[in-house]
């Protein structure tokens, strides 16, 4: 994206993107504007590509700092051709907790991805899916990811619902739209939580700093809402494990909450939970933790429970996941620790 295309090599470029404004449109800068709009796209190399020349909007190049209009027509253009959001079926299996003719709940491994994108193209739950699962329906704009409703972390375990047909589908967001959806996820945390109950009502976002996290922007003033009901089930003095209940589903939103907390999850890398946050720095206690790291090599999180009100049948579902074995182990060594200490 660094080297700028010939004056007649526009047919040598292959649109990727096409962005309408809105007719309210705010005036705004374009590489802003397209920040906010671009998953895995830095504002630095967002800026490189409109001085390259691979971006115009209403078919001119622009510069930098050029403010979009309401109904402006944006398109991105790279030299080489998008990629097809057709998907590899491949023969991956699956974790079936339950399944009729209209949906199917799944309980994913940690490490699996949920939807192929940048940097994991294959080996994700959407290409085993449409192995196992012919025509599933997608939703609008969501090309390439058929079935999904809504996604966990990659090195989140737990359960998931997947649509089979468009009218559950569309049923199905509706609920999540509505927040009428139960999700309880259970996490092992930095630290004891203190009240060891309540609700974190506080907006997040993106980072202005790092696109990859989510940051807590307890002013209100950016990001979007959202709420996590937390209760601590068990307290390790240095860790406790904590139910946490979505009301609304962010991402990375229970891991972003308990961080602005001051409890980021245990190894949880990218939100600084994979240093020692409690505890002493006394060579027998970090090996400990060091060894507990090992065996989770992930941050502790768990999708425990689902229930909604299934579109067809109109009654509610309510569905249960074992803990996984890595973090069950964690656990049980955090017990045992704490009672010689």
């Amino acid at each position: 994206m660094n080297q700028a295309p010939e004056e007649d090599d526009d047919d040598l470029l292959f649109e990727h993107h096409r962005i309408v404004a809105d007719p309210g449109q705010s005036l705004i800068r374009i590489d802003k504007f397209l920040n906010a709009r671009l998953a895995n796209v830095s504002r630095s190399k967002i800026q490189q590509g409109i001085e390259g020349g691979f971006v115009k909007v209403n078919d001119a190049v622009i510069k930098s700092n050029y403010k979009v209009h309401p109904g402006d027509v944006i398109v991105i253009s790279m030299p080489e051709p998008p990629r097809d959001t057709d998907v590899k079926p491949e023969n991956i299996p699956l974790n079936i907790v339950y399944e009729d003719d209209h949906l199917l709940v799944i309980n994913k491994e940690a490490g699996m991805v949920v939807h192929p994108a940048y940097n994991n193209w294959n080996g994700t739950l959407v290409n085993a899916l449409t192995y196992h699962f012919q025509q599933l329906p997608q939703l609008p704009g969501n090309d390439g990811r058929p079935g999904l409703v809504h996604r966990i972390d990659k090195d989140t375990s737990g359960l998931l619902v997947i649509a089979k047909t468009e009218p559950v589908m569309t049923a199905l967001a509706k609920q999540f739209f509505d927040h009428t959806i139960e999700r309880t996820y259970w996490a092992l945390v930095w630290g004891e939580m203190d009240p060891p109950q309540g609700t974190v009502n506080v907006n997040i976002g993106r980072s202005l700093k790092d696109r990859r996290i989510t940051v807590a922007f307890p002013e209100g003033d950016m990001g979007r809402t959202a709420i996590t009901h937390y209760k601590m089930l068990r307290g390790f003095r240095y860790v406790s494990l904590v139910e946490c209940k979505l009301e609304t589903g962010r991402t990375h939103q229970i891991r972003a909450h308990m961080k602005y907390l001051g409890h980021p999850l245990f190894n949880d890398a990218m939100y600084g939970g994979d240093q020692i946050v409690k505890g002493t720095l006394f060579s027998k206690y970090k090996q400990f933790i060091e060894n507990c790291f090992k065996i989770i090599p992930r941050q502790a999180l768990h999708a425990k429970t689902l229930g909604f009100m299934h579109p067809v049948k109109k009654e509610w579902v309510q569905f249960d996941s074992e803990i996984p074995k890595d973090l069950m182990e964690v656990i049980e060594k955090w017990e045992n620790y704490v009672k010689y200490v």
